[in-house]
């Protein structure tokens, strides 16, 4: 049986139509190769070497261009519109991690003492005097040039009782120990804070204290206290200076309670050895024999204080 023709001739036609649309559609990229067998299961990379670095290190990291800080300044209003600043040259913006550590807590003392007045009445005793104790009461103002460092004045009045020693040595030895009093005493001191700290009570309060040095220099007078009553005793004026450390713990803002030790030094005179008539008979002549020797009066001290005026405000940010 012989084909038709125009059928043949038709079939033809569209053979050549659809092989010239596949040819189009691969020179445009828009038919998409099939991958070789197993390509989707693995992929093998090249090692690269270079100078510095043997092939096989590194792989996997990727390595980014170091950031460049942005040249110029970027004005905003608050809905983040820019205000006509400088140009910003391109550029990634350099960010800085911030940590805890860049966190700085500063806590305000809880007292402060600079341009007040410190009005202190304070009792103190003799420590290191075994045959009389001197008992005194006496009153400290100082005035605080800043929070560390302080000028003022104290003075004192004395008060003596004979210990038990004085009384042994007497009835053992048949003699009478020598032994002066003191009157009264007044100095012109200066204070210095150098450490400053406070603990915790009983885990719920905390209590702030300090401790200061003091130096000074100051006057006294001291009297003999004769063996015989009926021989002429004498006074002496002092040149006393004075050193001591003391602690000061903080119980409200106007209210404090101060303890330390204080040494005054000088020297003395005393009742002379050789107590003829005829050499001491008036205090001028017993005076000038009478014998010197170096003191150190060391006392403790217990005081409170009051602090005018009695509130402070703070003037500096923290």
């Amino acid at each position: 049986m012989r084909p038709n023709v125009r059928t043949t001739l038709v079939i033809a036609s569209l053979a050549c139509l659809c092989g010239s649309a596949s040819l189009a559609l691969a020179q445009k990229g828009g038919a998409k190769a099939a991958p070789a067998k197993g390509a989707e299961d693995e992929i093998e990379l090249e090692d690269t070497a270079t100078p510095d670095k043997p092939a096989g290190e590194g792989d996997g990291e990727i390595e980014l261009e170091e950031d460049k800080p942005v040249e110029g300044n970027l004005e905003l209003d608050q809905q983040g519109n820019d205000l006509g600043g400088p140009t910003m040259k391109a550029g990634p913006v350099t960010r800085t991690p911030i940590s805890w550590k860049d966190i700085l807590v500063v806590i305000r003392k809880p007292f402060l003492k600079v341009r007040r007045v410190e009005l202190s009445p304070f009792f103190a005793t003799t420590m290191n005097d075994n045959m009389v104790r001197h008992n005194t009461l006496g009153l400290q103002a100082n005035y605080y040039l800043t929070d560390v460092l302080a000028v003022g004045v104290e003075g004192q009045l004395y008060t003596h009782q004979f210990r038990e020693p004085f009384d042994l040595v007497g009835r053992q030895a048949r003699r009478l120990p020598t032994v002066n009093e003191y009157n009264w005493s007044g100095a012109l001191n200066f204070h210095y804070v150098p450490v400053y700290g406070k603990f915790a009570v009983l885990d719920k309060h905390l209590l702030t204290w300090e401790v200061f040095f003091t130096a000074g220099i100051g006057a006294a007078q001291s009297s003999v206290i004769p063996r015989d009553r009926t021989y002429p005793g004498f006074d002496n004026f002092l040149i006393q200076p004075n050193v001591g450390v003391s602690m000061r713990f903080f119980l409200s803002k106007f209210l404090t309670v101060t303890m330390g030790f204080r040494d005054y030094v000088f020297i003395d005179k005393f009742e002379p050895t050789d107590r003829s008539a005829a050499m001491n008979a008036t205090a001028d002549q017993a005076k000038s024999n009478a014998d010197s020797a170096f003191i150190n009066n060391v006392m403790f001290q217990l005081g409170v204080s009051i602090w005018l005026p009695m509130s402070f405000e703070y003037t500096t940010f923290r």
